[in-house]
């Protein structure tokens, strides 16, 4: 089964139907049907809730934070060894840290990780993308 990341972006996007809003729409209807597993860090979930308060208010950020519950997506904790991981992701590629959890779950798991923010090109070509823009 094909396994993806979010990062914050990736649901932000989502969330706020940009043109990349599509892209992901796809992945959760694999999901739906169970052809692919959905994961995102609490971390990177905690990140998109931040920007929509900035840019939507408080009433609209539980609004939409609240149509992600019946999604077909993983939150997983930020537990210590995540923590770690994220820590030696950052340390390795130069990113922030809280794209590091979103990079490091994607190494944990093997899985694809779905972005716009081109600073993970940093993670080199090796490294499994779904590039919401180019």
């Amino acid at each position: 089964m094909k396994a993806y990341v979010l990062d914050a972006g990736a649901l932000f996007s989502y969330l706020e139907n940009t043109p990349s809003a599509g892209k992901v729409n796809e992945i959760l209807k694999e999901a739906n049907y169970r052809r692919a597993e959905i994961m995102m860090s609490a971390v990177n979930y905690g990140e998109v809730y931040g920007s929509l308060l900035r840019v939507r208010g408080i009433d609209r950020a539980r609004s939409l934070m609240s149509a992600v519950r019946p999604l077909p997506i993983q939150l997983l904790d930020a537990t210590p060894l995540r923590a770690l991981r994220a820590a030696d992701v950052k340390a390795t590629y130069s990113l922030y840290y809280a794209d590091s959890f979103a990079a490091a779950l994607a190494l944990e798991f093997k899985a694809t990780l779905v972005t716009s923010d081109s600073d993970f090109r940093k993670l080199g070509h090796g490294f499994p993308m779904l590039w919401l823009k180019n």
